[in-house]
């Protein structure tokens, strides 16, 4: 809970060994999607996650850290930044740590964020950007993957497109590896999703096992992208397949018949931000 002082949220720090603590109780009830919706709240394991969303500007709610993490100049900082917040600080012990994770060898820190997206009338793309909306996405894994894939390549964000995964779920948020962060996400009914698609200024390309080109034979360059990949098992339905301005398929020669969701979404990504993504000089060995 939060104290106040005036109009000045106090953030409070508070010791705690009992998993029977309401507090505790609260944090570990956010491993289930009602309650981190009823809460709008998330956890997020680790220091370094932990810094970035603070230095992002994410609102903490609560920081939670172990008794090892006590003497810890990045901990102890973390933890003055989380009372000057308004939020709550706890130090448990290993057991509630593991208890709140579900994890045998928890990182020492787990931070509660309030839940941040955006909404999908306030995407307006412009040169240069690059989107990519998600449909029907059910696996964590393959979701957190894309997210920290957008990350990595500069794209601009994420929508996610009728019943997907939850993206604040501890799955998806730790294969983010801290991506959640720094990547905007919107969600969408199918029918406010094509209504916002007839509006967008550039390409639409989606990839389709029906798909008649090759996705590296195109000019992505001009203006912005809008890449639409489709559900692990069933592709896109045949409603956003013919949204799409181009149907692209990446060639294969192996026995496999398609590409993990993640991984396909990786490689058109890469394709699409090529002329964007150069090395750093510094560090060529060469």
């Amino acid at each position: 809970m939060v104290a106040y002082d005036g109009h000045r949220p106090v953030g409070q720090v508070k010791e705690v060994t009992s998993l029977a603590n309401p507090l505790v109780k609260d944090i570990k009830a956010l491993a289930l999607k009602k309650f981190r919706d009823q809460q709008n709240a998330f956890m997020a394991e680790g220091l370094k996650l932990v810094i970035d969303a603070l230095d992002l500007g994410w609102s903490i709610r609560t920081l939670v850290f172990a008794k090892a993490g006590r003497g810890n100049a990045a901990v102890e900082k973390v933890a003055a930044r989380t009372v000057a917040a308004g939020g709550t600080v706890l130090e448990v012990s290993e057991k509630v740590l593991t208890a709140i994770t579900r994890r045998e060898n928890p990182q020492i820190v787990v931070g509660v964020f309030a839940q941040r997206t955006l909404p999908l009338r306030d995407i307006r793309a412009t040169d240069g950007d690059v989107w990519v909306a998600l449909d029907r996405v059910r696996d964590p894994g393959n979701l957190g993957t894309v997210i920290r894939t957008v990350d990595a390549v500069g794209a601009k964000g994420i929508i996610l497109v009728g019943d997907t995964t939850d993206p604040f779920s501890l799955e998806t948020v730790r294969a983010t590896m801290g991506s959640i962060f720094a990547v905007p996400v919107a969600k969408a009914t199918e029918q406010a999703f094509l209504a916002w698609r007839r509006d967008f200024p550039g390409l639409v390309a989606g990839t389709h096992l029906k798909g008649a080109v090759d996705y590296r034979s195109v000019d992505f360059s001009r203006g912005p992208v809008l890449l639409l990949m489709g559900n692990e098992q069933q592709g896109l339905p045949d409603s956003l397949a013919e949204s799409c301005d181009r149907l692209l398929r990446i060639p294969q020669a192996g026995r496999a018949d398609s590409l993990n969701l993640a991984v396909a979404t990786g490689v058109m990504l890469f394709e699409i931000r090529r002329g964007a993504l150069k090395l750093d000089p510094a560090t060529d060995t060469r």
